[in-house]
């Protein structure tokens, strides 16, 4: 392997790099040969896990918010994650927007209108009615539930072992790095490789089930917009097309490429939300916001341990498949990519405290979500009419987004600008949103991938770089395939058994950062000792 590298001018750790390109090859060839075997088989892997080990993806999530939220406020938040000197590469204001762009920012386009609307016609609890101002209520909840410290907390956790273990013990840039103080030595064997290889292979599937969500708004909008075909074949086109703009901006690296299209995506999408505020019903938005935050806050605890326990006694069909299709696909889809986002953070947060990386990462975007949440899916619920009078008010118009987001989740937010002035101008607008969020993903998550095959701080040649920016569109490609009609259902198929390995090694970093603190020897407002490798 080591002699194709170098013949390949490759600069990487030969054994990840063609392991993992290889049983994505295999994975593909499988796709084209027996699709039909490949689907039924994750069907039954998602209803296994969903049925039996839901309860563990939300008991998890929990557990690791409550670590991080310790770890900021405690002493060890004073650490730096590198050198005791280091300052921040990048101001605040770039480094939220590197990490917005590179984590959901195609997510919060694809649900900020369907997932409010979809639980206010359908409330997840079962015993609010339909388009009251209950269902309202619980739908923010829901949605804010999904998307907020929870989605972060995902994120965050990996985040912070590979910046404190990468920068603070010179480690390689691997996600095995994270289990030396469990594994020691093994990190660099076949034990470390296999932790990588399965890195590599969940960045892959979680960027491209994030692809396929964003590739099917995307055809929505030029549906809506030009007439273009809502097909399988239009959708591998757009991955196509938009596959070579990343492949462009992985070229340019992370400074150029990636930090460019991130502080323009954020900058657009801000602006898409003021535009909503200040043509909307301004006024109820703004008291809206307030709102939210209070039922957010307010509801967070019962909605995060809410297990739906006693389905099985009320005799609702689809309760759990509801869990299943909402909460479990959450977290099992965001922590296929968290290495990826996680790896991603670390990469631009060197020079921070321990404290203002869980702070930021976690509170920051969250806000920001909040703000997004408020604004669409309050206008949403607006336009579909909340409560009897207002529904009756409304006659004929009433439940028009509802209509919508049944018909097609992805056309969501292109009929809910229809209720806007400047209609086209706006729609075109959000097409173009959605496209650069998906090059920002694609093209961090190929540089991320880079870095795990390489082991280094600095991104190998543009080759490899390249390959994997277009493998992560081939994976896409394809799954919207395999998808075909059943779009969206075969994608939380395929991410959630997918899900489920990457989790257990997520949960694993909790033991690891416990380990690494117990070394550490630091005194608040004292200078501070880095341990050694032997001291691990």
């Amino acid at each position: 392997m080591e002699a194709l590298a170098r013949r390949l001018g490759l600069r990487t750790d030969p054994v990840i790099f063609f392991v993992s390109a290889g049983l994505m090859v295999v994975f593909l060839l499988s796709l084209i040969i027996a699709p039909d075997a490949i689907g039924d088989a994750f069907a039954a892997g998602r209803e296994w896990v969903v049925t039996n080990l839901g309860w563990f993806f939300i008991f998890g999530v929990n557990v690791w918010l409550m670590f991080l939220l310790w770890v900021a406020f405690s002493r060890f938040g004073n650490i730096r994650l590198g050198a005791d000197d280091d300052k921040p590469a990048y101001s605040n204001l770039s480094w939220f927007a590197m990490l917005f762009a590179g984590g959901i920012g195609t997510v919060l386009m694809f649900w900020g209108v369907a997932e409010p609307i979809f639980h206010f016609s359908n409330p997840p609890h079962g015993d609010s009615e339909p388009f009251s101002v209950a269902a309202a209520q619980e739908a923010m909840g829901f949605s804010l539930y999904h998307l907020g410290l929870h989605t972060w907390t995902i994120f965050t956790l990996p985040g912070l072992a590979f910046a404190y273990f990468i920068y603070r013990y010179d480690l390689p840039v691997r996600v095995s790095s994270v289990f030396y103080p469990l594994l020691k030595d093994k990190i660099y064997g076949p034990v470390g490789k296999t932790i990588d290889v399965f890195a590599v292979l969940g960045t892959l599937f979680g960027v491209a089930v994030s692809i396929g969500l964003g590739t099917s708004q995307i055809n929505a909008g030029l549906t809506e917009l030009m007439g273009v075909p809502d097909s399988v074949t239009a959708k591998v086109l757009i991955i196509g097309v938009l596959t070579a703009v990343a492949v462009a901006s992985i070229a340019g690296g992370l400074d150029k490429g990636v930090k460019l299209l991130s502080n323009i995506n954020i900058g657009m999408a801000t602006g898409l939300m003021l535009f909503v505020l200040v043509t909307g019903s301004t006024l109820f938005l703004l008291r809206g916001i307030v709102e939210t935050l209070g039922i957010y806050v307010s509801n967070i605890i019962p909605m995060a341990f809410w297990n739906d326990t006693l389905a099985q006694y009320t005799q609702e069909e689809g309760r759990w498949g509801w869990q299943g299709s909402w909460t479990v696909f959450y977290w099992a889809w965001t922590v296929t990519w968290s290495p990826f986002i996680g790896l991603f953070v670390a990469r631009i947060s060197r020079g921070r405290t321990i404290r203002e990386f869980v702070l930021g990462v976690l509170f920051a975007p969250s806000l920001f979500t909040l703000v997004w949440f408020a604004i669409f899916g309050w206008s949403a619920m607006e336009i579909d009419g909340i409560g009897e009078s207002a529904r009756a008010a409304l006659g004929d118009q009433a439940g028009m987004m509802s209509a919508a987001v049944m018909e097609s989740v992805p056309l969501a937010m292109f009929a809910f600008f229809e209720h806007f002035p400047a209609t086209t101008l706006i729609q075109g607008l959000a097409v173009v949103i959605v496209a650069i969020f998906f090059a920002t993903s694609s093209d961090s998550a190929s540089l991320v991938i880079d870095l795990l095959c390489t082991g280094d701080t600095e991104p190998g040649p543009i080759g490899q770089r390249v390959f994997w920016g277009v493998s992560e569109g081939a994976v896409a490609a394809m799954l919207i395939v395999l998808a075909g009609d059943a779009g969206l259902e075969a994608l939380q198929q395929v991410i959630t058994v997918i899900g489920l390995p990457i989790f257990v090694m997520v949960f694993a970093m909790v033991f690891a950062l416990l380990r690494g603190f117990a070394n550490e020897d630091i005194r608040i407002a004292t200078p501070r000792k880095t341990p050694s490798l032997d001291e691990l």
